[in-house]
């Protein structure tokens, strides 16, 4: 099964973004969202910005992941 995973844009060079995903920053092709701007939230799948989403779902699929995955408990977050 693949996910799609909320990130954040932090930094944009011509078609390539850099992306913050829970701390930690990658590289992702912004070919399918060339009008992404910084600090916009994305769905990144497989290395490509896929989708725009707002603040609100984003950090909500994140909590949802952390609870899937055991960590901690999500309750503080909210």
């Amino acid at each position: 099964m693949c996910l799609a995973v909320p990130a954040r844009i932090v930094e944009i060079d011509k078609q390539m973004a850099t992306v913050e995903i829970g701390g930690s920053r990658r590289e992702a092709s912004l070919v399918l969202l060339p009008d992404a701007s910084m600090g916009d939230y994305v769905l990144l799948h497989a290395g490509f910005a896929i989708s725009r989403i707002d603040e609100a779902e984003a950090l909500e699929t994140l909590r949802l992941f952390r609870a899937m995955l055991g960590e901690g408990n999500v309750a503080e977050d909210d």
